[in-house]
Formats: C-alpha cells, structure tokens, sequence
C-alpha cells in the first residue's frame, strides 16, 4: 500500500507541474521564481526552504510589475 501511496503522490505533483505550467502562459508570467517553481515541482528532491515564494528579492522587480504612471 506505501508503494501505492508514493506513485499517486508522484503523478500528483506532475499534475500540480502540469498545473503551473499552464498558469504560467495564462499570465504570461515566465519569471525566475516561475521556472525555479516548475523545477523545484520536476524534481524528486525536497527543499525545506522552498517557501516563501515568489521570492521577490531574489530578481527583483519583474518588467510587468513596473507601473509607468507611478513615475514621478
């Protein structure tokens, strides 16, 4: 049952890649933290710090997130 378990987990965080992905085009977000996301999601490897994300302080500002109207 626990080699069940872990092959349902498996294709579970592929459909959560797959997912991603997916949101990703819809907003046109293709960001650091976007593809660091779908790596972290291809991968078998853990990673305790994964959150917060997105970590903004990482990039910096993204191109859409920069507001002309906001300039002075």
């Amino acid at each position: 049952m626990a080699d069940q378990s872990v092959v349902q987990l498996r294709q579970k965080i592929a459909q959560a890649r797959e997912v991603i992905a997916h949101l990703m085009d819809k907003a046109a977000f293709n960001g650091a933290e976007a593809h660091r996301a779908l790596d972290y999601f291809g991968g078998d490897a853990f990673e305790r710090n994964f959150l917060p994300w997105p970590r903004q302080g990482d990039e910096g500002l993204r191109p859409e997130e920069l507001n002309a109207a906001n300039d002075d």
